[in-house]
C-alpha cells in the first residue's frame, strides 16, 4: 500500500499521521474544505478540495488510492451539523467512493470503548459507521484510541486554579497517547489483517495521578475535591432533558467517560508528564 488518502487532516492526528506516513515513503492524498486549507500542506503529493459532508464534491476522490485513512469526526456540533452529519454520513459519504474506486482498504479512527456506550450520542454516530464499515466488501481496520494528550489540558487548566473536582475515588484508569505515537500505531498496522485495535499510551494512570502530574508541572501544590458519582448520574440526566444535544452532547460523553477505567494495549514513548510540562511553561504558569 503505498498511496494514501488521509480525511480529518487538519486536526490534531492529521497532522501527526501525515508526518509519519512521509517519514516512511508513502504517496499521500490529504482531503481539505477550502483553499485556505490547502496552503497548510507543502509537503504532501496531492491535495483534493471538498466538503466531505457533500458527497457531490468527493467525486474521484479516492482514485488510485490503496488506502483510506479517516480520522473524521467532532466532539462539539457547530456549524449546523450534528454528530450524525459528520461521524456517520460524511464517513459514509468517503466509503463510498472508495468502494466505487475499488480501494484496498479503509482505516477509521473511532474511540475507546464506543462499541459499549451506543447510548452517548456521540459515540451512537461512530459505531453507526463501524457498522456500514464492517459490512462493506472491503479490507478495514478500526482504532479504537484512549484519549488523546490534547484532551488532557483541562485537567492542567482545572490544577492552575489550585483546585480540581472529580466524581468518585479518582481511581479510574485511563492511557491517553499522543498523537504522534498513535500515528506510528496507525501507520505500523496498516499491513495488518487484525480489524480492530484498542490502544493507548504507555502509562497507565489513575485520574487522581493524571491531576498530581498536572500539580507538579504548575510546580503547585493543587487539592483534589472528589464529589459523589450520584450527582454526576444526576447531572448527565438534568443535561439531557433540559439541554439542547449540541450542548450537552460533549458535556455527556466526558461525564460518562470519566466514570469508569478505560485502558488500551499499551504502545509508544511519549509521556503525559512531560507533555504537561511542555504546556505549563510558559503559557500556564503566566495564568
Amino acid at each position: 500500500m503505498k498511496r494514501i488518502l488521509v480525511a480529518g487532516a487538519t486536526g490534531y492526528l492529521g497532522g501527526f499521521l501525515i508526518q509519519e506516513l512521509k517519514k516512511q515513503g508513502y504517496w499521500v492524498r490529504v482531503l481539505v474544505r477550502n483553499h485556505q486549507q490547502a496552503t497548510k500542506f507543502a509537503d504532501v503529493d496531492d491535495i483534493f478540495i471538498g466538503e466531505i459532508t457533500k458527497p457531490e464534491q468527493l467525486s474521484l476522490i479516492a482514485q488510485n488510492i490503496d488506502c483510506v485513512i479517516s480520522t473524521v469526526g467532532i466532539t462539539r456540533q457547530k456549524e449546523g451539523l450534528t454528530y450524525m452529519d459528520v461521524d456517520y454520513q460524511a464517513n459514509a459519504n468517503l466509503l463510498e467512493e472508495a468502494i466505487k474506486s475499488k480501494v484496498n482498504k479503509f482505516i477509521y479512527i473511532s474511540a475507546i470503548d464506543g462499541e459499549t456506550h451506543r447510548n452517548l450520542k456521540i459515540f451512537q454516530a461512530k459505531e453507526r459507521f463501524v457498522d456500514k464499515l464492517k459490512q462493506a466488501n472491503l479490507a478495514y481496520c478500526i482504532v479504537r484510541p484512549n484519549g488523546y494528550f490534547s484532551d488532557m489540558g483541562d485537567f492542567l487548566q482545572m490544577a492552575a486554579s489550585g483546585k480540581v473536582y472529580l466524581f468518585g475515588d479518582g481511581e479510574q484508569k485511563i492511557n491517553p497517547i499522543s498523537g504522534k505515537d498513535l500515528a506510528q500505531f496507525i501507520v505500523e498496522k496498516m499491513t495488518t489483517n487484525i480489524n480492530e485495535f484498542t490502544v493507548g499510551g504507555p502509562d497507565i494512570l489513575s485520574l487522581n495521578q493524571i491531576c498530581e502530574l498536572a500539580g507538579s508541572a504548575l510546580d503547585k501544590k493543587i487539592k483534589i475535591i472528589h464529589l459523589p458519582d450520584t450527582l454526576r448520574k444526576i447531572t448527565i440526566f438534568t443535561l439531557r432533558h433540559f439541554t439542547s444535544q449540541k450542548f450537552y452532547g460533549p458535556l455527556e460523553f466526558f461525564l460518562t467517560f470519566m466514570a469508569n477505567s478505560h485502558i488500551g494495549m499499551c504502545y509508544g514513548h511519549d509521556h503525559l508528564s512531560n507533555y504537561y510540562i511542555e504546556l505549563a511553561d510558559p503559557t500556564y504558569k503566566r495564568k
